[in-house]
C-alpha cells in the first residue's frame, strides 16, 4: 500500500475525510494518514481502541512514536492517559491492552533514526508551557534528535507565522482550536505534512490553536 507516500508533495487530511478500517485485532481500528507497506509499514495513523480491546505483542523494527489523544493507552509497562507522549525505539516491543475507557492515539511507525535509542514516556499534559520568542506562542518540547524536533505548540488568537524554506519538512496534527494554512481551514483532527523546501504560512483565528508539531524529519527530495 502507498498512501501519501510522495514526501516531495504537500499532504493534508481533515476529519471529514476520515475512513476507519479494521486492524487484525478485534476492536482496534485505524485511520491511515500516510503509509508505505502493508501490515508492516512505514506509517502515520490514528488508532482507535474500543473498551477492553487489545493488540498482540509486537516488536518495533523501525520504532514507534505515540501521542495519546483520548482515553488511556496501556501496555505491560504502564498506563498512559490522554496527553501522554511515548517513544519506543527500534527493537523494543509491547502488547497494548485497553481498559474500560478505550483510547485514541496518534502513532508513527518505522520512522526512527537507528541511533535514536531514547525510550520515553512523558506526561506532556502535566508539563508547563514555555514562552517562545515569537509573540503569542508557547510550547512544550517533547524530543530532539539531530535536526528532528517534536513539540506541542499553543498559539493565541491572530498569530501568523511565515516559515523559511524547510530543511527537513514539517508535520502537524491539530489538537484544539483551528489553524489556517493559506486560505484553508485546519480544524481539530487535521493532519498535514509540508515537504522539504516549502515555506508554509500558518495562522490562527479568534480561538487560537494547539497542535503537535514535528520538524526536520523528512527526507530531502
Amino acid at each position: 500500500m502507498r498512501l501519501n507516500a510522495d514526501f516531495s508533495q504537500f499532504a493534508v487530511i481533515t476529519p471529514d475525510e476520515y475512513r476507519w478500517v479494521d486492524s487484525p485485532s478485534p476492536g482496534v481500528e485505524r485511520m491511515m494518514l500516510d503509509r508505505i507497506g502493508d501490515e508492516v509499514a512505514r506509517a502515520t495513523s490514528l488508532v482507535r481502541y474500543a473498551p477492553h480491546s487489545q493488540f498482540d505483542r509486537h516488536t518495533h523494527e523501525g520504532g514507534e512514536e505515540i501521542l495519546v489523544l483520548e482515553g488511556v493507552f496501556a501496555d505491560e509497562h504502564g498506563a498512559y492517559p490522554a496527553g501522554s507522549y511515548l517513544r519506543n525505539p527500534i527493537g523494543t516491543g509491547h502488547a497494548p491492552h485497553i481498559g474500560e475507557e478505550g483510547a485514541l492515539i496518534f502513532v508513527k511507525l518505522h520512522q526512527f533514526d537507528p541511533d535514536d535509542t531514547l525510550q520515553l514516556a512523558i506526561p506532556a499534559h502535566q508539563l508547563p508551557w514555555q514562552p517562545d520568542r515569537r509573540h503569542g506562542i508557547t510550547y512544550k518540547m517533547l524530543h530532539t534528535f539531530g535536526q528532528e524536533r517534536v513539540s506541542l505548540e499553543r498559539w493565541e488568537e491572530d498569530v501568523l507565522v511565515e516559515y523559511p524554506p524547510l530543511s527537513g519538512g514539517l508535520e502537524l496534527f491539530v489538537l484544539e482550536g483551528t489553524l489556517w494554512g493559506s486560505n484553508t481551514e485546519y480544524p481539530v483532527g487535521t493532519w498535514c505534512r509540508y515537504p522539504v523546501g516549502e515555506s508554509p504560512q500558518l495562522r490562527t483565528g479568534k480561538e487560537g490553536a494547539m497542535f503537535y508539531l514535528k520538524r526536520g524529519h523528512l527526507p530531502a527530495t
